[in-house]
């Protein structure tokens, strides 16, 4: 019986994928939630980088109002109040992703991607077979 898991990419401003990388963000902001349980996020730093530079693990997903979110995660999230506000601008909800563990691309398994792969507007999902070790 195969084990099938739901991976995410997310394409990642170059400065936010760097402080997910070295630890100072520990937190992701985002407008949606992901609609599947998700095991793995890979990193995806767009341009002018466009390449996956490593993935993180989910500790949780906090939905709240941008100012609550702002209020709980502003010492960990990588980005400015300015920045942030004007990122949640028209948005009554927004989902903090808490960032449990993270993977440089060097230390990862290689994933394989579809031919003729593009770069995800926000996110897309991949599905991969969870390698089991007798």
């Amino acid at each position: 019986m195969k084990n099938i898991l739901t991976d995410a990419i997310l394409s990642i401003k170059p400065i936010y994928a760097n402080q997910i990388l070295n630890g100072s963000k520990k937190v992701e902001f985002r407008k949606k939630k992901f609609k599947k349980k998700v095991d793995r996020v890979y990193i995806y730093s767009s341009s002018p980088c466009k390449m996956i530079v490593g993935y993180f693990t989910i500790k949780e997903i906090v939905e709240d109002t941008p100012a609550n979110l702002w209020n709980k995660f502003k010492d960990v999230g990588g980005i400015d109040e300015e920045r942030f506000f004007e990122y949640y601008q028209n948005t009554d909800i927004g989902y903090s992703i808490i960032i449990k563990k993270v993977v440089p691309e060097k230390e990862q398994d290689p994933i394989e991607f579809m031919e003729n792969f593009s770069a995800p507007q926000s996110y897309i999902y991949l599905e991969r077979e969870e390698k089991i070790n007798c």
